[in-house]
C-alpha cells in the first residue's frame, strides 16, 4: 500500500482545505492552489454536481461528464466528442487528472488557468453552445443548486461561481498510484519483466521518451510538433502565439493512465498505443515542422512490445474506479 499524504492548503487568512477533500501522493509536489480557489468540501461538491450536470448545455443533454469518462481516465474513447445537436468537436478530448499542476489547457495551450480551461466547452457551440449567465438562470431556478451555491460561496449562484466549483472538483482528481509508482517506491514484484525492460527503455536515450514525457506526471508541459501529417489542417499552438514557428505544435500529454485513454494525439488519429509507438519509431510523419528530437529510432519489434508493456503498467486503477467522482445522489 503506497503512502499519500493529506494535502492541506493555508492561503492568506484562508482556512485549511479539510484532509479528506484531496490527497496528494507522497511523491508528488505540493499542489499549487490560486488565490480565492481554496479547496472546500461544499466547493467541491457543487463542482462534482455542476460537472455531471446536464443543463450546463444548450439542449441539456450534453454534460462534462459526457465526454469524460471516468473508466477511461476522463477521456472520450471517441476520436472526436459529440456535442449539442450531434455536432463533432475538432479535437480529441483529452484525459482529466493533476490538472492542478498543469501550467496551460487545451491541446493548443490557449487557456492560463483551470477555471478559464472549464468556460472553454460550456461555450463552445460545438461542444455545449451555452453561455455562462444563461447557465446561471438555470440553476437559480434549482433550490438544492441554489443551497449548494450558498454553501459553497456564501452567495447566489453566478458565473464566477460555476467555474470556480468546476475547477475545484477537478482539482481532486488526483492520479498516482499505478503500478509503475508502487514499482519506484520498492515494490519490485510490481512490474513483470516485458514492463521493466520497457521502463529501461523508456528512460533511456535509445528511446529518448523521457525528454518530453518526464517528472511525476510525465509531460514537460511543453508544447511540440511531434512529426504529424504534413497536410494537417490544424494549426495548434500557431492559433495562440501566431508564430509559424508553433505550426503543428500542441501540447505534451501526460502518459499517466495513458493505457485506457485510446485514441491518441490531439486529432484522435492512432487508434492503439502499439500505432502510437511504430509512430515514434518511425520518425513520424513528414510534417515540416516536426520538432528536431523527433526522428527515426527503429525500435525492434520486442523493443516496441516492452514499451507498450510498460506504458500500460501506468494505469491506476483505483482512480477509474474512485466513487467520489461519479454522478452524486440528488
Amino acid at each position: 500500500m503506497r503512502t499519500l499524504l493529506p494535502f492541506i492548503v493555508l492561503l492568506g487568512a484562508a482556512a485549511c482545505a479539510p484532509a479528506d477533500v484531496v490527497t496528494v501522493p507522497a511523491r508528488f509536489p505540493p499542489m499549487p492552489i490560486p488565490d480565492g480557489g481554496e479547496l472546500t468540501v461544499e466547493r467541491v461538491a457543487l463542482g462534482r454536481a455542476l460537472f455531471h450536470d446536464p443543463r450546463l448545455s444548450r439542449t441539456e443533454e450534453v454534460s462534462c461528464a459526457s465526454c469524460h469518462l471516468q473508466e477511461h481516465a476522463f477521456s472520450d474513447p471517441a476520436r472526436v466528442s459529440v456535442g449539442v445537436e450531434g455536432r463533432l468537436g475538432g479535437r480529441n478530448a483529452p484525459p482529466l487528472f493533476n490538472l492542478a499542476w498543469n501550467t496551460s489547457f487545451f491541446w493548443d495551450g490557449n487557456a492560463p488557468t483551470l477555471e478559464h480551461q472549464v468556460a472553454g466547452p460550456i461555450k463552445n457551440p460545438l461542444e455545449m453552445d451555452m453561455r455562462l449567465d444563461e447557465v446561471v438562470q438555470r440553476l437559480e431556478a434549482d433550490p438544492v443548486t441554489v443551497q449548494q451555491f450558498r454553501a459553497a460561496w456564501r452567495r447566489e449562484p453566478d458565473p464566477e461561481g460555476v467555474t470556480h466549483a468546476l475547477a475545484a472538483f477537478l482539482r481532486t482528481m488526483v492520479s498516482g498510484d499505478s503500478r509503475f509508482d508502487r514499482f519506484e517506491q520498492g515494490d519490485r514484484s510490481a512490474l513483470d519483466a516485458a514492463e521493466q525492460r520497457g521502463r529501461e527503455l523508456f528512460f533511456s536515450e535509445r528511446a529518448e521518451c523521457f525528454h518530453c514525457h518526464v517528472g511525476f506526471n510525465f509531460t514537460n508541459n511543453g508544447f511540440h510538433n511531434n512529426g504529424i501529417r504534413a497536410e494537417d489542417p490544424d494549426l495548434g499552438r500557431e492559433l495562440v502565439t501566431e508564430r509559424a514557428s508553433d505550426r503543428g505544435r500542441f501540447k505534451v500529454p501526460s502518459l499517466r493512465n495513458v493505457g485506457v485513454t485510446a485514441p491518441y494525439m490531439h486529432d484522435g488519429s492512432l487508434p492503439t498505443l502499439e500505432a502510437v509507438v511504430e509512430h515514434y519509431s518511425h520518425g513520424g510523419e513528414g510534417h515540416p515542422n516536426t520538432d528536431p528530437t523527433i526522428h527515426p529510432l527503429n525500435l525492434s519489434v520486442q523493443e516496441q512490445a516492452d514499451l507498450v508493456a510498460f506504458l500500460k503498467s501506468l494505469t491506476d486503477t483505483a482512480f477509474l474506479e474512485d466513487p467520489k467522482f461519479s454522478a452524486p445522489k440528488r
